[in-house]
């Protein structure tokens, strides 16, 4: 087999020297135009974002399953709804140290564990306004379209596609959707409009799983692999609830 760029010569060439592509030689990398090693030092940093992803994940549905399946807790949560409020700050909160030591092993991943243990709290006590039912089919479906949206990435990264492009648009929707969910606060909407709210939110939260794998398999340097987890899950959490809410509203209709 010839290198990737050997030179030679053909019949019909007139002597000039040829340089072709092995294309089998680039069958291993993650894109065309990276080179094997490279590929390789990311794919190690790509195994180690979704390792930390999977223990984030099953984290969060352990602490969900305890709040919901505790015996009298849920009655507890529900007769205190200013706690929902604390533990929906608490991540934001713990958003700035997170960011602050995201290069700083092992404060990173202490800092991380924490920030998803707070965020893990609040999954839980929202799982507990929706029966166990619209919950694990919630669960099943962000399941899929993360697996399949996940997949459909890398294939098309490797076949030379760029998502990158979708960040403006997505941060620009993102706000949209943060003001009107604030607006939401102060005038109520009916429950078609929080329907129709929650669609566009598994919309865009769908693309930002698309995104962010694009910036994880091209951008993200191999040292960010706390803050590139971060994306990806938040991405995974946010269309959950918006799976919940959505469901939800389908079986209230029927």
């Amino acid at each position: 087999m010839f290198h990737p760029t050997q030179e030679m010569n053909y019949p019909g060439s007139h002597g000039k020297t040829v340089k072709y592509a092995d294309l089998e030689a680039a069958d291993g990398t993650l894109y065309p135009g990276i080179s094997a090693g490279e590929s390789a030092l990311r794919l190690g940093f790509i195994r180690k974002v979704y390792g930390i992803l999977s223990a984030q994940l099953l984290l969060t549905t352990a602490v969900a399953g305890f709040v919901m399946f505790t015996p009298g807790l849920k009655e507890t949560l529900a007769a205190t709804p200013g706690l929902m409020t604390v533990t929906s700050l608490l991540p934001l909160v713990g958003m700035i140290p997170l960011y602050c030591y995201r290069n700083s092993h092992p404060l990173n991943l202490v800092y991380l564990g924490l920030w998803t243990l707070c965020i893990s709290t609040t999954v839980g006590m929202i799982c507990t306004q929706y029966s166990g039912l619209i919950v694990f089919q919630a669960l099943l479906i962000t399941a899929v379209v993360t697996l399949a949206l996940t997949v459909y990435t890398f294939v098309g990264v490797k076949k030379g596609q760029d998502y990158g492009y979708m960040g403006p648009m997505l941060f620009a929707g993102l706000s949209c959707l943060v003001l009107w969910g604030f607006l939401q606060m102060f005038f109520p909407a009916s429950e078609g409009t929080r329907f129709v709210y929650a669609l566009i939110g598994a919309a865009i939260f769908s693309m930002y799983i698309v995104y962010d794998t694009n910036e994880l398999i091209k951008r993200y340097s191999v040292d960010e692999y706390v803050w590139a987890t971060v994306g990806l899950y938040l991405d995974i959490i946010n269309l959950f609830i918006k799976m919940l809410e959505i469901l939800s509203y389908l079986q209230n209709r029927d």
